[in-house]
């Protein structure tokens, strides 16, 4: 596995961005068909509706970098304020809308991070989305073992290694383990949610370290 952050030869640029769409795409599939009342499910992402995550996603991946700052500058540097301003601009008028216009982003290259994040984001997200309706994507296993491993040792654009500093992950679907002290063990995708944040897929863990990652999740 590569160090954290990098992309040697078997992740170059063609295959991260292929691992990418593919993951938006099938988020878009999965959701083909909602009723109002299931966009309207609080997401995992706090604060957001399913239907307001997607929006979230298709902003991140409709904006580069030059108009990123103008929103910032536009939004005096209030960088919620301007996260806030990207989200309605994606929403459109309907959850139909909403589906297209992500649609329409899903296959695009538009990035303002590493495409390991761009990668997390459309996996994290997405489970976002999916976990409170009840929906299942198995995940290549190749793409969570990678950002497994990216996420343990990256805080960039989320904190993850700090979250799980002093303890021991082992996945028990797949190849990642890493670190030392409490284990937290179970499926790599739990072990990436929890990683980011998500505190209802510490339920899924198993280890003496459990109840610390779930209180970090917590205080986050």
């Amino acid at each position: 596995m590569n160090q954290p952050g990098t992309a040697g030869p078997q992740y170059d640029q063609a295959r991260l961005w292929a691992m990418v769409h593919a993951e938006r795409r099938a988020l878009a599939a999965d959701l083909a068909g909602l009723t109002d009342e299931q966009w309207a499910t609080p997401s995992l992402c706090a604060g957001l509706s399913v239907r307001e995550a997607l929006a979230h996603l298709t902003a991140g991946a409709s904006l580069g970098w030059g108009r990123w700052m103008a929103g910032v500058i536009k939004c005096r540097f209030d960088f919620d304020k301007q996260v806030a301003m990207r989200l309605e601009e994606r929403l459109g008028d309907s959850p139909a809308e909403t589906l297209r216009r992500f649609e329409r982003a899903a296959g695009g290259t538009t990035r303002m991070v590493g495409l390991r994040a761009v990668l997390g984001e459309a996996v994290v997200h997405g489970e976002d989305i999916r976990r409170p309706l009840g929906l299942r994507r198995d995940h290549p296993a190749e793409t969570l073992a990678l950002l497994a491993e990216y996420y343990r040792g990256s805080d960039f654009v989320v904190v993850a290694k700090r979250r799980v500093a002093d303890l021991r992950l082992a996945a028990t679907d797949g190849p990642f383990t890493a670190g030392e002290g409490p284990l937290v063990s179970g499926p790599t995708l739990a072990l990436i949610m929890a990683m980011t944040g998500r505190g209802a897929c510490c339920d899924d863990l198993s280890g003496d370290g459990v109840p610390i990652l779930r209180e970090r999740c917590a205080a986050a």
